[in-house]
């Protein structure tokens, strides 16, 4: 690996020359401050649905500045929206959203954590943003034009990734240990015909990679 033993210094180069210089500059973004809090925000709720009105309230600013400064860092490949996939149920969410982060690592230095894995409480955040966001990178590169979402409901039923592909549907659920039994929502399998799958470390090359044939499911 290059520049081993370096990988901190690295990426706080990186953040503060592309956050802090290009993409301040570029977006003419007044207040840093207001950026550094935003991230920090969004990069503790990764796997959980994000509320514009909440972060407006926790920051300091209005609903409108959030989604801009959102927009702002979603086009300088920062992070990206994931939103709720509903066609049928009454009962499903419908207009929520998550927000990841297209490196984990860029997140390890916004909240300051490198600890290894084994000492850290946020590790089933950090594989599904790996997961989704290298999912998400393979899809753009092979030009599958899947369109990504996650499902809930007001039952809380839950699917955390779900892909439409080709008129098919698709649901995956994420563990980082392998479990014999998850039982994945039949509501969400009924109602749409859908294939689902549990990815776990087993797995998950198959997953990341999406081979030619699209059977990632076989």
């Amino acid at each position: 690996m290059n520049n081993k033993g370096r990988e901190r210094t690295i990426l706080k180069n990186l953040v503060s020359s592309y956050l802090y210089r290009d993409i301040l500059a570029f977006s003419e973004i007044r207040k840093p401050e207001i950026l550094d809090n935003l991230l920090l925000a969004l990069a503790l709720q990764v796997g959980n649905e994000v509320n514009y009105n909440e972060l407006a309230g926790t920051i300091g600013i209005n609903k409108i500045t959030i989604q801009k400064y959102i927009d702002i860092l979603e086009k300088g490949y920062i992070i990206f929206r994931l939103n709720s996939f509903s066609r049928n149920l009454r009962s499903e969410i419908k207009r929520n959203r998550k927000i990841y982060f297209y490196d984990n690592g860029i997140r390890n230095m916004i909240i300051g954590n490198f600890n290894p894995l084994k000492l850290r409480m946020d590790v089933g955040a950090l594989w599904e943003n790996f997961l989704i966001s290298e999912r998400k990178k393979q899809n753009i590169y092979k030009e599958t034009f899947a369109r990504m979402f996650f499902w809930r409901t007001k039952q809380q039923q839950e699917i955390d990734f779900v892909e439409e592909r080709d008129g098919k549907i698709y649901g995956f659920e994420f563990k980082w240990k392998a479990k014999s039994k998850v039982r994945l929502s039949k509501t969400f399998i009924k109602t749409y015909n859908a294939e689902t799958k549990v990815i776990d470390r087993n797995n998950f090359r198959e997953f990341v990679l999406i081979n030619d044939s699209g059977s990632f499911l076989e």
